[in-house]
């Protein structure tokens, strides 16, 4: 049996509880840091999955064509890859930057600003059909931490969840790939973490740094609650026990506007 790869951008990011809820639902992990020098692999042939993780680093080119990261090519090619052949993937924030710019969408700094902390996303119209955004509730619970944005959809994506500041929360690749703005995985010693690296933005937006981390504290139970059974659901994709009907067509639907936006 295969496992689930799981590419770590940052050291400062990595599984934490989604590799526990992974694990625990029956889906063994291979984790590789390229980061640390691993070399990613050619294909997803030997592979159930692919989880691509946060970091601190931009998903966009610098203005001299620098990538964001050496490895940033190979990723967005093993992503085409994975929405191509049909292989379960679960990207979060800059790896779901990641798979949009990967497939003609468009990430860029933000005009709104940071977002950090905890907050809600309000589920779209097409998460009510979606095999693991329908058991999700309207207005869940997650931990945002990012400047940057993905301003335009990929063509044939579909909107799953949405904010008013940013709008492109999660959406869907195909059937099997997703793609979501905030974090899910982080426990208190993470954010923690990411609250002395931050220190000057946090500054510069006026936030305390621990009163971030402790009302980030507040909603780890209900972010837990909300994530740890959609964990479960894309372990069960990728093991092949999720039921077929819960399955959508491969490339259905738009990006469509949002209104009052």
């Amino acid at each position: 049996m295969g496992t689930a790869l799981v590419i770590e951008n940052d050291p400062t990011d990595d599984l934490r509880r989604l590799g526990e809820w992974l694990t625990e639902a029956g889906l063994e992990l291979t984790v590789l840091r390229p980061h640390a020098g691993d070399a990613l692999p050619d294909t997803l042939d030997d592979h159930l999955a692919l989880v691509v993780l946060g970091g601190d680093q931009n998903a966009y080119a610098a203005a001299d064509g620098t990538p964001g990261a050496p490895w940033f090519p190979a990723l967005e090619g093993l992503l085409r890859k994975a929405v191509r052949n049909r292989v379960p993937t679960l990207a979060i924030c800059l790896g779901g930057q990641l798979l949009a710019q990967a497939h003609g969408g468009l990430v860029e700094r933000s005009t709104s600003g940071p977002e950090i902390g905890p907050g809600l996303v309000g589920k779209r119209d097409a998460a009510d059909t979606d095999p693991l955004f329908k058991w999700v509730p309207l207005l869940p619970d997650v931990i945002q931490w990012h400047r940057d944005e993905i301003t335009e959809l990929p063509l044939r994506a579909v909107l799953l969840a949405a904010s008013s500041r940013y709008p492109n929360q999660a959406y869907r690749l195909g059937d099997r790939a997703w793609g979501v703005q905030f974090h899910i995985e982080c426990d208190i010693e993470m954010v923690e973490q990411w609250a002395a690296d931050d220190a000057a933005t946090l500054d510069e937006l006026g936030y305390d740094a621990e009163a971030v981390v402790y009302a980030i504290a507040e909603v780890l139970a209900d972010v837990e609650e909300v994530w740890q059974p959609f964990a479960a659901r894309f372990a069960s994709l990728a093991l092949g026990t999720l039921p077929d009907a819960d399955i959508p067509h491969s490339g259905t639907g738009r990006t469509l506007p949002l209104l009052g936006q």
